[in-house]
């Protein structure tokens, strides 16, 4: 019984928008907190690296930017789910809210990564296996923004986008394995193990954690911004309704 009470709850979108104001400015300072903390640790106190110098510091925005582009997505294959499956108010309100930021993430990362290969690697880009897989999501992202863009009909918008997303969710095993699956010039994931020095290890855990912050943050108001532009719209198309019932009312009383 108190499971299918906060499923309600969360499903009710005036609830949602009623708990999530409350929580939302205390998340957004927490987020502000953490990613100043963080920066903080990343670029003052860490050392450089015995190899790679300074430019090890890109690691601690590249790192967190990559974990949040596939971690989105699977959030957007949920929600997806969700949508399809159980037709939750909310699913897809939460799948289009992500869809941006997830791109945002994706792209840092491709950035990033591309500015530490140039020292690491001696170019920018290589069609390695990771690197490729990642930039093969970018556009996944890209494709479920314009997808959903190309129909007035937001219920079947949410539909075929529903179905995109969870056609692509493929593509996240193949990120994660990419690296043992093949020969690869980057780097296998450590893990954040004890083969991670603590003045390294702490300040990615800080930053990852202020990032997976950050993003909750701005997913939470671009959802109540979706949830108000949704009832925004539901209220012009009800006055233009009353307007024509009005105009029909009026023409056939005068006739």
């Amino acid at each position: 019984m108190n499971t299918q009470s906060i499923t309600q709850k969360l499903a009710n979108p005036t609830r949602f928008m009623s708990l999530s104001g409350a929580i939302l400015p205390w998340l957004s300072v927490l987020a502000a907190l953490v990613l100043t903390y963080g920066l903080y640790l990343s670029f003052f106190e860490s050392p450089p690296d015995y190899q790679q110098g300074e430019t090890v510091r890109i690691m601690f925005i590249h790192v967190p930017s990559a974990w949040l582009a596939t971690m989105v997505y699977a959030l957007i294959a949920i929600s997806s789910f969700g949508l399809l499956v159980f037709r939750h108010p909310l699913a897809d309100v939460s799948a289009k809210a992500a869809a941006p930021l997830g791109a945002a993430f994706t792209f840092l990362a491709l950035v990033t990564g591309s500015m530490w290969g140039k020292p690491m690697w001696g170019t920018y880009w290589v069609w390695d296996a990771r690197l490729t897989s990642v930039l093969i999501l970018f556009f996944l992202y890209l494709g479920l923004i314009a997808l959903r863009s190309s129909f007035e009909d937001e219920t079947l918008a949410a539909k075929l986008t529903a179905i995109l997303a969870l056609v692509g969710v493929a593509i996240l095993p193949v990120i994660k394995f990419s690296v043992e699956w093949w020969n690869t010039l980057h780097q296998p994931s450590t893990g954040l193990t004890s083969s991670v020095h603590l003045d390294i290890r702490i300040p990615l855990l800080v930053m990852a954690l202020a990032f997976t912050l950050m993003f909750f943050a701005m997913h939470l108001k671009a959802m109540r911004n979706e949830i108000m532009r949704r009832r925004i719209k539901a209220m012009q198309r009800a006055r233009v309704d009353r307007v024509g019932a009005s105009s029909v009312a009026s023409a056939e009383s005068s006739s």
